[in-house]
């Protein structure tokens, strides 16, 4: 039977330590466990069954193993001390019998994008980046249809542009939407990544930002920073809008949530896993349900496509629309919108309508 593994590790410090140690979550504060996780060895979290493709029927089981670190343990030490300790918990994919490893968050991102880790390995691996760009698209552009937002007059702002999400993201968008900012730090990538998409979409308009205020100017939001602190904040936002939040550790604030009724907050990425899976370990989402990046590597599993797949920060619009393919074929589905690990409802999108609506209406002195 082929198998895979899939690394996470802990976020939210506290509350996900908690998940698998519940004492020490509830005595260790995040700073410490920030600090201890530099000493924690890889941790085995449990198996993973009941994976069934719709086409084939083929069945597979998996593995979650966790690397102790943090975002923030993982920013502060050397990248080659990073490094280690995710090849160190690769090692226990291959001593489990796993064909092939997906890196989940940050473990994805950190240095080259998996390159040295699989190159470190006997497995190959993938990061998840191609299925999470296919999936964000798809949960930004039905987001905006339960809006009635169209998408071909739309102004769309990707933050965090020039990474290996963002960037394929934008190209993406950039052939859906009327005018599509570009946010990110670096002004040269910025350019660069403006004359690529310019060649391709003459119909678009491209812009560029190194500033956050250009978010009031977009009606939808796709955020995918590698940032360890929220970069999202309230005023940023104009009434009606949606944002797409990709990123983990999240980008958008928890304020915003709190401070702005008339904004649809969404997750970018949960989809529907075929057949009748035990996870066995309870991650925050809904049973049966993943994040795309762990989709993918279920995805190749399925397929028998047991290679290095999506490493590296050049992810092509190819390899994203062969993944999507694949996926699609043995019944992954991009799944209903989650908010701050809840789930989205249509009485909740309704009432962000309606407040949008009355918050627009107070702006031009219309009353309610």
């Amino acid at each position: 039977m082929d198998s895979f593994a899939f690394i996470i590790h802990p976020i939210d410090p506290k509350r996900d330590v908690s998940r698998k140690f519940p004492f020490l979550g509830r005595i260790l504060n995040e700073r410490q466990i920030d600090f201890f996780s530099t000493f924690f060895p890889p941790v085995y979290i449990s198996e993973i069954e009941g994976i069934r493709s719709d086409s084939t029927g083929k069945e597979i089981k998996g593995w979650f193993i966790a690397c102790p670190y943090t975002p923030r343990r993982m920013m502060e030490l050397p990248e080659r001390v990073v490094y280690r300790k995710i090849v160190q918990t690769g090692r226990m994919a291959e001593k489990l019998g796993a064909h092939i490893l997906g890196l989940g968050a940050f473990t994805s991102v950190v240095g080259d994008a998996g390159v040295t880790i699989a190159n470190d390995l006997q497995i190959p691996v993938t990061t998840g980046d191609s299925y999470t760009v296919a999936v964000a698209v798809q949960a930004i552009e039905e987001a905006a249809r339960v809006m009635s937002i169209e998408m071909k007059e739309a102004t769309v702002a990707v933050v965090g542009a020039t990474g290996a999400i963002g960037r394929v993201c934008a190209e993406l968008l950039a052939g859906e939407a009327a005018r599509v900012f570009l946010v990110a730090r670096d002004e040269k990538k910025l350019a660069a990544l403006r004359e690529k998409i310019e060649a391709k979409n003459s119909r678009c308009q491209v812009l560029t930002s190194t500033s956050m205020d250009v978010l009031r100017e977009a009606k939808l939001i796709l955020t995918v920073t590698s940032a360890i602190h929220d970069v999202i904040r309230p005023e940023f936002l104009q009434p009606g809008s949606v944002v797409c939040d990709v990123a983990r550790p999240r980008d958008v604030s928890a304020m915003v949530a709190a401070a702005r009724d008339d904004i649809l907050v969404i997750d970018g990425g949960m989809v529907d896993v075929p057949g009748n899976v035990n996870f066995h370990f309870d991650f925050g989402f809904p049973e049966g349900k993943v994040y795309a990046c762990m989709a993918e590597t279920i995805a190749l599993t399925l397929e028998g496509r047991l290679e290095d797949y999506t490493v590296g920060k050049d992810i092509t619009i190819e390899r994203v629309q062969e993944i999507t393919d694949i996926a699609q074929r043995h019944g992954f589905r991009m799944s209903g919108f989650r908010s701050f690990e809840k789930e989205v409802t249509q009485k909740q999108i309704e009432a962000v309508i309606h407040n949008a609506r009355k918050r627009k209406n107070n702006a031009l002195g219309g009353g309610s």
